[in-house]
């Protein structure tokens, strides 16, 4: 049986096989029957991590322990709102908080985590969605199509599933609703180039 421990780009934690290729940390969400309760934070400094680093192993969802989190890729993890980790994803962890600075206005890494977390979830934990032209997105960032999430990348916004990104679509213009935080969206504009599931930059020619 799958642990419910896959964030997906609408902020939900769902139960599935795949594990991405990311890994995130919101503090401990789970029971000692590894089962998560109500709380979907326990501090505002949501991080990604690599899967792989100097050798580290874990349990996943041990007692008293993080509760470790999945995401396919970078861009589904910046949609739900989280950032680089300092210590195992440095250089874009600089990277990453050179441009938030430089986008938002903000001085200090304690600013950077509070105006995400103000960005990306409500105090009733739904997700802070907000509407841009797409032919102005990013790359890299997330909308809503047809109700479900899909990923803006080059010419194309592409479908998400947990396994990759299926349909391609051309991106249009107009109206969109953005699971990204603003903040983050900013920060992708500023210059901050997310790395993708290589779903999405397969050839679709």
């Amino acid at each position: 049986m799958s642990l419910q421990n896959r964030v997906l780009p609408t902020g939900e934690i769902a139960a599935t096989p795949e594990r991405g290729t990311l890994m995130g940390n919101r503090g401990i969400l789970h029971d000692a029957d590894r089962q998560l309760g109500k709380a979907r934070w326990r501090h505002p400094h949501w991080v990604t991590c690599v899967l792989d680093f100097k050798d580290r192993r874990r349990k996943l969802m041990q007692p008293e322990a993080y509760t470790e989190l999945f995401f396919l890729d970078e861009p589904t993890a910046l949609a739900a709102g989280h950032r680089p980790c300092g210590e195992c994803r440095r250089a874009a962890f600089r990277r990453f908080v050179s441009l938030f600075h430089a986008a938002n206005g903000t001085a200090t890494l304690d600013e950077i985590d509070r105006l995400m977390h103000r960005d990306r979830v409500t105090r009733r934990r739904a997700q802070v969605r907000h509407t841009a032209p797409l032919e102005r997105l990013p790359d890299g960032a997330f909308i809503l199509h047809d109700d479900a999430p899909h990923l803006v990348w080059g010419g194309h916004i592409l479908r998400y599933a947990p396994g990759g990104y299926t349909t391609a679509l051309p991106r249009s213009s107009g109206p969109a609703t953005v699971l990204t935080p603003a903040s983050t969206v900013a920060t992708l504009a500023a210059g901050y180039r997310p790395v993708p599931h290589p779903s999405a930059t397969q050839d679709r020619s």
